[in-house]
């Protein structure tokens, strides 16, 4: 009796398969990441995400069990993009290498600048918004963000500081509480009144404004 033979599918069509997967994938995140964005997690459905990815319902719920596992892992993988571009952060800030006072002030301004800068993006002022809105449904979530970001944030000024201290260009007993202090000086007044002003985004000059002065201030601290 003839045998018959089961197709061997192709290097190439397996392939070809596995990128549509993933281009699918993809399109739910962005488009479930915008709703979310727009109309918070109890505003969003599965059914909407499908719809606006293009694909079929079945396809979300192949890539993610429910809509509690989609969110977290959109807010977990922002959380994880944001610690590399920090991580990035501490590079330039080594590679910077301040030896005078004059030479830290500026170090220091630039840095307060590029801080301004990426913190008061609106979309990561809509996702920490996001964020804080439903810290009370997902504090983990909440926290594993927290801890990504701003903590990781203030570790590697923390760092850099200890650093300059030890150069003998900086007077700081506690390096963390140091940082915090940078951080908040910084960032107080512009992220509260963005974070209440969907929309007013500061300009450029201001940002130089505020820059050099929470250093001057800093500065007059710790020098």
């Amino acid at each position: 009796m003839e045998q018959k033979s089961t197709p061997v599918r192709g290097v190439t069509e397996v392939q070809s398969e596995g990128g549509r997967s993933a281009r699918k994938r993809r399109a739910i995140i962005e488009e479930a990441t915008a709703l979310f964005l727009r109309n918070g997690y109890q505003g969003t459905s599965m059914d909407e995400v499908a719809a606006r990815a293009a694909v079929s319902k079945q396809t979300v719920y192949k890539n993610f069990a429910d809509k509690e596992q989609l969110f977290t892992e959109i807010i977990r993988g922002v959380a994880d993009r944001s610690e590399d571009v920090l991580d990035e952060l501490g590079v330039v800030l080594r590679a910077a290498d301040a030896k005078t006072g004059d030479d830290l002030e500026r170090v220091l301004t630039e840095l307060a600048v590029r801080y301004l800068s990426a913190v008061l993006q609106p979309q990561v002022l809509r996702l920490r918004r996001l964020v804080i809105a439903e810290a009370d449904r997902f504090p983990e979530l909440a926290r594993y963000y927290y801890e990504k970001a701003p903590v990781r944030a203030v570790q590697i000024l923390a760092a850099e500081l200890r650093a300059y201290a030890e150069r003998g260009l900086l007077q700081v007993a506690d390096p963390a509480l140091a940082a915090n202090t940078f951080a908040y000086l910084v960032l107080a007044i512009p992220q509260d009144r963005a974070l209440f002003h969907p929309g007013e985004e500061p300009r450029a000059e201001e940002y130089e404004r505020i820059a050099k002065e929470a250093v001057r201030v800093f500065l007059a601290a710790h020098r």
